[in-house]
């Protein structure tokens, strides 16, 4: 286990008071007096620093009790001491579990390292037996996901709403659940979002992908929209071996297949927001989407 810190990260932590070992930089080298000619001298190279793994697991969890006091921040309920990070017992306990049971696994999941420093998980259970024909996968969620405690949050939510009203889809409610037909269950890829934000590693979309295959058992969809570029790659990586290395533009356009369900990649709402000249293919990527899950009506 490591803890790969910037000098932004450093910066932040410094500015917290939180005082974090790093290996410093080899003092410089003093020339000695010129030897004889025949007698050259030998530069000794030391061997480069390596923190330790309990070291690196004792900065982060420094970081978490840090932003705590400033920010509201909270370990999950068992995240005292050294944890164990197990994403295999996630696959057993999600085989035959209910929208409850859904949940509170995931409340109190520590299969990975992004549990770390959450304030809470981002996920939205639906009613007992409601199921959505669309099911909508984005990229780890942001800071307002977080606060809102629900996927596609603020202005984000605002925008991939409308333009789902557009094609006569609507969020599946929770405490109002609207016919199958005309509902879209959203989701994150992975559920929590770290003290100190950082991509996915795949240790990580391992452990979600378990809850990410059940939320697929239960919504029963027609058409997976996947917005975004780490939710396409955790989608499609099993049938596309070159999609970790291909844009997110070059995905789109295309049927995918993920445990026989349709795969349309489009752009994440987040991208839409400041890149207004790609809303015209994100609709074109809406109705591909559209003549999967209803091909009568296209």
């Amino acid at each position: 286990m490591s803890l790969d810190l910037d000098d932004r990260h450093r910066a932040m932590l410094q500015e917290m008071g939180v005082h974090v070992w790093w290996p410093q930089a080899d003092a410089p080298v003093v020339e000695a007096a010129p030897a004889p000619a025949s007698v050259p001298l030998a530069q000794p190279t030391a061997p480069p620093a390596v923190i330790p793994a309990e070291a690196s697991i004792a900065i982060e969890h420094r970081v978490v009790d840090a932003l705590s006091v400033r920010g509201g921040v909270s370990r999950p309920a068992q995240n005292t001491g050294s944890v164990v990070f197990d994403a295999d017992a996630v696959v057993g306990e999600m085989a035959h579990a209910d929208w409850a049971g859904l949940s509170e696994a995931i409340s109190a999941c520590q299969a990975c390292k992004l549990c770390v420093g959450r304030r809470a998980p981002v996920f939205s259970a639906m009613a007992a037996t409601a199921q959505a024909d669309w099911l909508v996968v984005g990229d780890p969620p942001e800071d307002g996901d977080e606060r809102a405690g629900f996927p596609f949050s603020d202005q984000v939510g605002l925008l991939l709403d409308n333009m789902l009203k557009a094609v006569g889809v609507t969020r599946q409610d929770a405490l109002a659940p609207v016919a199958a037909s005309q509902a879209a269950y959203l989701t994150h890829v992975v559920k929590c979002r770290p003290a100190l934000p950082r991509a996915p590693q795949p240790q990580d979309l391992a452990a979600c992908e378990s809850y990410l295959k059940r939320e697929i058992a239960l919504t029963q969809p027609k058409v997976i929209l996947a917005m975004g570029r780490v939710a396409a790659q955790t989608l499609l990586r099993e049938s596309d071996a070159q999609v970790g290395t291909t844009p997110l533009g070059k995905l789109r356009g295309q049927i995918y297949q993920y445990q026989g369900i349709p795969v349309v990649v489009s752009y994440p709402p987040t991208y839409l927001l400041r890149t207004q000249q790609d809303k015209a293919r994100a609709w074109a990527d809406l109705c591909l989407a559209l003549s999967v899950a209803r091909p009568d009506q296209v």
